[in-house]
């Protein structure tokens, strides 16, 4: 992977992503955050309904776009996370930073999640 790439995945939070949507089956390119916990990366929200969950639920498939420090399209698989002990283990450390620990009840409750893995990138 290209470093200025990987550079921008450890350290820019907002993306771009191109999903497919679930019912139209057309693709769809909304803004959103991205977290990496250690080495692993993930997409959350504010407690809601995503479109963008749904469609990936439904087609896991989808590409990161890049667009602060370097412009990238990665393709990348969503997995998302509906354990409570996984989300609880990945939202912790995420609200953290965000100053929103006090909201963990509704985030887990209410917000979607997903994990992402870059395909074909190796370890980030």
């Amino acid at each position: 992977m290209d470093e200025q790439v990987r550079l921008a995945l450890y350290k820019d939070r907002t993306i771009d992503i191109t999903t497919i949507g679930k019912t139209s089956g057309q693709p769809r390119r909304i803004e959103t955050w991205i977290h990496r916990l250690d080495d692993k990366f993930y997409m959350t929200g504010s407690p809601g309904r995503r479109d963008w969950l749904a469609n990936l639920t439904a087609h896991p498939h989808f590409i990161v776009h890049l667009k602060e420090s370097a412009q990238a399209d990665l393709p990348a698989t969503a997995r998302p996370i509906t354990d409570d002990a996984e989300r609880r283990s990945v939202l912790t450390p995420i609200l953290t930073r965000l100053g929103h620990l006090n909201d963990i009840d509704d985030w887990m409750a209410r917000s979607p999640l997903v994990a992402v893995d870059f395909d074909g990138l190796g370890a980030a």
